[in-house]
């Protein structure tokens, strides 16, 4: 049999309109699994949902605010109503760009509300469907969550927040056969890069990629089907070891950079 299979699995995945969240849905969704889109952007939904049916495979969309409880639970119960939930990707995040200085309460609201209680709603709202026959939680955490990264406060401290709820749900819920464990991307050439780089840096562009491309030590950013390719093995039978861990994928920026 091929290893890193998913056939029989419900796959929970939040922030599936794009970039990595697009990534993992159609990775899962090629091993096997049933995938469950959550996205606040209903167009990209569709589009996600219907590349993933036209070659096949199985895939539904739901319109929802991670940052809204009530929300987040009628989504989840509804998916788990059908087929159960075996595995739940918190991958759904927004950037903020500040020192301190430059960090409103409002921004800071902002950033925890979606990264940190959006990881939260995602989490309580599945755990109790997942306890009776396990399942697997894979959170989105950064390189930022690790080390200081200039004029990303509230960014900082929300991604060290997921790390924290990793390594404390990990624990709570290892017996009853629930791993969770997070990955740690360094800077990854999403839609949302692109679209930084236009707004703040016209006719600079290509200068820029390249100045923030060299940042990782091998000399690239990294592919969203990179980090999904993770996230695949982590959700598998493979990775049934492997709990309360951090996954850092960043082309050698935590232990290279000098």
């Amino acid at each position: 049999m091929s290893k890193f299979r998913l056939e029989g699995k419900n796959a929970v995945i939040t922030g599936a309109g794009s970039g990595i969240g697009r990534a993992i849905a159609t990775v899962l969704a090629d091993a096997g699994a049933t995938v469950q889109l959550i996205d606040s952007n209903d167009e990209n939904l569709k589009i996600v949902v219907d590349e993933i049916r036209n070659v096949g495979n199985k895939a539904e969309g739901y319109k929802c605010d991670v940052s809204n409880q009530s929300e987040m639970r009628k989504v989840v119960d509804e998916i788990a109503s059908k087929a159960g939930i075996d595995v739940l990707i918190n991958n759904a995040g927004i950037a903020h760009v500040g020192n301190l200085e430059g960090t409103s309460e409002d921004d800071l609201d902002r950033i925890y509300n979606v990264n940190v209680k959006g990881v939260y709603n995602g989490m309580q709202s599945c755990i109790g469907h997942m306890k009776a026959n396990g399942g697997v939680i894979l959170n989105m955490a950064s390189v930022a969550s690790s080390v200081g990264i200039a004029d990303r406060f509230a960014y900082s401290m929300s991604k060290g927040a997921v790390m924290s709820m990793t390594l404390s749900v990990a624990k709570d819920y290892v017996k009853d056969n629930i791993r969770c464990n997070s990955i740690s991307p360094g800077r990854v050439h999403t839609p949302f890069v692109d679209g930084f780089i236009a707004k703040n840096y016209p006719g600079k562009e290509k200068e820029m990629f390249d100045n923030l491309s060299a940042t990782q030590p091998i000399g690239r950013m990294g592919l969203p089907m990179e980090i999904a390719n993770l996230a695949l093995f982590l959700c598998s039978d493979e990775a049934g070891f492997i709990t309360g861990t951090d996954y850092p994928i960043d082309g050698g920026f935590l232990k290279l950079n000098t």
